[in-house]
């Protein structure tokens, strides 16, 4: 089998240093695990001019897009990475499914309004990008077998050559508010509890968006993001109409390498302290705390049967359980559930059996979907979706997009939830998912 060439270039702990060298080109993404020497936190991956890019077409099923996308991956061809390499990716897509992809695999009603437009996936076919590895401190050039010798030498000389770009300005227009009123979303939390009484659903992960208008260079705005809130699973993609995807997601969706499968869902929060004491005091009492335990648990629960469609029999486990991570603006709850592919099955089989992630739909699921639909008057878009990538040897990666934002026709949007059980109450939630975005909307507001 054809093996990736590899090319040294010097390490940069930021990737901004080579993105911005190309992120007007065609098909530029960013995938920043933006917490250098943290476990999850070891690659950033970027790329672009991709060979092709696909989206999903009008009437197309999820199913019918996934196969489109693995003959993609065909016509570029199987390539390794040389033996010693430990590099995520040889060539492959990357790219955005969003949490609407999530329609075309499950039938659901049509009632939140899509008044932002954004297509349901998008994913281009890359034959090289640049990965740097934390852990080792090298940056390089992945070339798939397919590149031809003079793109190879143009993308060298391009990177060799390379002095970061300044960014222009961003500011918003006006300070960032949601579209719920709170009795609005204190309706819609009741209606969640009666929907969970009459034993239709255990837990709902009830979204509200917040939005302002904007002017000025999203990449700005990702750069002064990224630094108030480092999460493993960032990222930014500028697309065609010069809307741009911002992900600051600290949970991973589903990783495979080698056959091996793992998902970890976030489910429980907390917000950080004032002080060290205080902090301290909120992280213990969500590690302690039952309500928190249980909603993780019943979603571990939906994973291992999501995982279970895809993987060998017998072979799905939950190695970590209610572990604690930090972030710069709240505590989680973290899960880890494991398995392996079963013989014939693919990444691509595993995102058709388990998109979207159950952490962020409830359970069970569809029927949460469906009463998502219902409840939250307006599409998700990319929030809940996935940034992703899928590479040639079947090896994949990809994020909860939460902690995500859009920037579309002079709009900025950003939206925050959490799970709703039967013993919730309303004020906690609705104030935690303002928490979970607190940072976010701040730091826009000081641009």
């Amino acid at each position: 089998m054809p093996t990736c060439t590899l090319y040294a270039l010097p390490y940069q702990p930021d990737p901004a240093t080579y993105f911005s060298c190309l992120r007007d080109a065609p098909g530029a993404i960013l995938l920043d695990s933006a917490r250098p020497g943290a476990e999850r936190g070891r690659f950033d991956l970027l790329s672009a001019w991709p060979v092709q890019q696909l989206q999903v077409l009008a009437d197309e099923t999820g199913r019918a897009f996934l196969q489109r996308l693995r003959a993609a991956l065909a016509r570029l061809g199987a390539a390794h990475l040389p033996p010693e390499s430990e590099l995520p990716f040889a060539g492959g897509l990357i790219g955005y499914l969003s949490y609407d992809f999530g329609r075309r695999l499950e039938h659901l009603p049509t009632q939140a309004v899509d008044d932002l437009g954004l297509p349901d996936a998008q994913l281009g076919v890359y034959a090289w990008a640049l990965v740097t590895d934390h852990a080792t401190r090298t940056s390089q050039l992945v070339f798939h077998p397919s590149l031809g010798r003079e793109e190879r030498e143009r993308l060298v000389r391009l990177f060799e050559g390379c002095e970061p770009r300044a960014s222009g300005a961003f500011k918003l227009l006006a300070p960032m508010a949601g579209d719920l009123a709170p009795k609005q979303y204190h309706a819609a939390f009741e209606q969640v509890q009666r929907y969970i009484q009459a034993g239709d659903c255990y837990q709902i992960n009830l979204t509200q968006r917040f939005r302002a208008a904007c002017q000025g260079d999203p990449w700005r705005a990702y750069q002064a993001l990224r630094q108030a809130c480092p999460t493993p699973f960032s990222g930014f993609q500028q697309l065609a109409d010069g809307s741009a995807l911002l992900s600051f997601s600290p949970e991973r969706f589903i990783r495979v390498s080698k056959g091996h499968v793992e998902t970890r869902p976030i489910k429980g929060t907390r917000a950080r302290g004032h002080d060290a004491a205080e902090d301290a005091r909120n992280a213990e009492q969500l590690q302690q705390s039952p309500k928190d335990r249980s909603e993780n648990l019943m979603i571990v629960d939906l994973l291992r049967n999501d995982l279970g469609r895809t993987c060998e029999i017998g072979s799905v486990k939950v190695p970590e359980l209610f572990s604690l991570e930090t972030y710069p603006n709240v505590h989680h709850l973290v899960s880890s559930v494991t398995g392996t592919l079963a013989a014939g099955r693919d990444a691509l089989d595993l995102i058709g059996d388990s998109f979207p992630g159950g952490s962020i739909t409830g359970a069970p699921k569809i029927r949460a979907m469906q009463i998502i639909d219902e409840l939250e008057p307006t599409r998700r878009a990319l929030y809940c979706g996935s940034l992703l990538y899928v590479d040639v040897r079947g090896e994949m990666d990809s994020s909860i997009a939460i902690r995500s934002l859009l920037i579309k026709d002079g709009q900025v949007s950003c939206w925050g939830g959490g799970a709703v059980v039967a013993d919730s109450e309303w004020q906690a939630e609705y104030e935690e998912s303002i928490a979970k975005v607190r940072v976010l909307m701040q730091t826009l507001q000081g641009l």
